[in-house]
């Protein structure tokens, strides 16, 4: 009789396997009201990681963290028309509190461009006051009709920026960086995630901005995941909110702005870009445990060569995890771990111990063999950064081979039924072909230009749209 599998195998049903995996990786569980869910103490880990890094690239570009309030005056967002269109369906309001109804009902943040507004209106002076960088580690909430853990949850993580500059180009120049050098830079050298930079058709971008700019992914069954954007707001928030500041030519000028952001959607992207039927696998610069080392049996010899491995490679600089509990079976210890898709593992019992190796087992490559126990510490480093690159070159292989140039509508609709992305000049779609994917559910993920680069947001003649099913 064939052995049950652990997960549903990928090619009979991804998105069961994609939820048996997000359940018995012990990444997360579905909170008590719909829509919500908690993050278990594996899946923060790797979101901990994320917002350390991330955290650090967008500090550099001189941007400072603050903090805005959950709950927005609902008439704040009636300020900006097509931004509260745009959101309407999807907020949460509260219209009681302190066991009486509210004079006027609050809003639960489902972005914050409203509420930083009213303050940037306060901070701003002057010139001098510009450009003015901010960002907040915070949750939203978006009432979501369809959740799936991590992907669409009705609260989820996120890391939301807002600048005020003084020009149209600082404002465009700045949204770009955080485009390409925060979330594009993170995401293939950390997350060692493949995507397309682009910029959303006017009927995809935000609401209230005048360009969005996208990353999007493709998943492991062709479909596409918005991973990052970076919107350019114009003046629409500014005048809403009369955001001006003193020229040096002395004239009262209204700001240009931007906001962007990335979510806890990553960790769900995470999974379905390099997960495979045994689990997880998880890129050794994100990897909060790089290698586990495990001890087969609970023999005092065996215990103690685990315990100096781990020292061993601490030393070396990898992060590393002692696995000693040898009260619980061996084979449910290590698919526990290849479950949770840490790099490598390292193997050891009584007969390596006489053999002077231990098995090294690699989660991303696969494979094992063994290796002389001398040698773990300065091979092992050496076996994280080929299986970092290994990913992302999986990744953009998967793209390339699943990508199909195709010139309508119906050949568009073809190629994304058959579990993978089309390019089609934007001249030959227009807005009336987009309406026409739809119909379908294709959308139109970005626009780039001929040669794979980001288009400017005023140029559409000889851009090209890729266009896919989507999370």
């Amino acid at each position: 009789m064939a052995k049950t599998p652990v997960l549903t195998p990928q090619a009979d049903d991804f998105p069961r396997w994609y939820q048996d995996l997000i359940h018995k990786a012990e990444l997360a569980d579905n909170g008590p009201v719909r829509g919500t869910m908690v993050i278990r103490p594996y899946g923060y880990g790797l979101w901990e990681r994320m917002q350390q890094d991330m955290d650090a690239r967008i500090k550099a570009t001189g941007t400072q963290n603050a903090y805005f309030p959950l709950l927005i005056p609902q008439s704040y967002l009636t300020r900006e028309a097509e931004h509260v269109e745009g959101f309407a369906p999807e907020l949460a309001v509260v219209t009681h509190g302190g066991g009486k109804e509210l004079e006027e009902p609050v809003v639960i943040r489902p972005t914050s461009e409203t509420i930083i507004n009213e303050y940037f209106a306060k901070w701003v002076q002057s010139h001098r006051d510009l450009p003015l960088l901010i960002n907040q580690w915070a949750n939203v909430v978006r009432w979501e009709m369809r959740p799936r853990l991590f992907l669409r949850t009705s609260e989820f993580l996120w890391q939301e920026g807002h600048t005020a500059h003084a020009t149209y180009e600082e404002a465009r120049d700045f949204a770009a960086h955080i485009h390409r050098h925060v979330y594009g830079d993170f995401m293939r050298d950390v997350l060692a995630m493949d995507f397309v930079l682009g910029r959303k058709t006017a009927k995809e971008r935000f609401a209230g901005a005048i360009n969005t700019l996208t990353l999007e992914g493709m998943m492991g069954d062709g479909k596409a995941l918005q991973l990052g954007t970076s919107h350019e707001l114009g003046q629409n928030f500014a005048k809403a909110f009369q955001t001006r500041y003193l020229s040096k030519e002395g004239r009262q000028e209204l700001v240009w702005q931007t906001s962007w952001g990335s979510t806890t959607r990553m960790i769900g992207a995470l999974v379905m870009m390099h997960g495979d039927d045994h689990g997880m696998r998880v890129p050794p610069r994100l990897a909060p445990v790089q290698a586990v080392v495990l001890a087969i049996k609970g023999d005092d010899a065996v215990l103690a060569e685990v315990r100096a491995i781990g020292a061993a490679l601490e030393a070396a600089g990898v992060r590393v995890h002692v696995d000693d509990r040898t009260d619980l079976p061996f084979g449910r210890r290590a698919v526990d771990w290849e479950l949770k898709g840490v790099p490598v593992r390292v193997e050891v019992g009584p007969r390596d111990l006489e053999s002077g190796t231990a098995m090294l087992v690699r989660r991303i490559a696969g494979g094992k063999e063994p290796v002389a126990i001398g040698a773990l510490a300065a091979l092992v480093p050496a076996v994280l950064d080929e299986d970092q690159s290994l990913l992302l070159t999986q990744a953009r292989a998967r793209r390339a081979s699943r990508t199909a140039d195709v010139a309508t509508v119906a050949e568009a609709v073809e190629a994304t039924a058959a579990g993978g992305w089309a390019r089609v000049p934007w001249a030959a779609l227009g807005e009336e072909g987009e309406a026409r994917l739809a119909e379908h559910a294709v959308t139109v993920r970005c626009l780039v230009a001929e040669d794979g680069a980001v288009p400017d947001a005023d140029e559409t003649p000889g851009n090209v749209a890729v266009v896919a099913r989507s999370y």
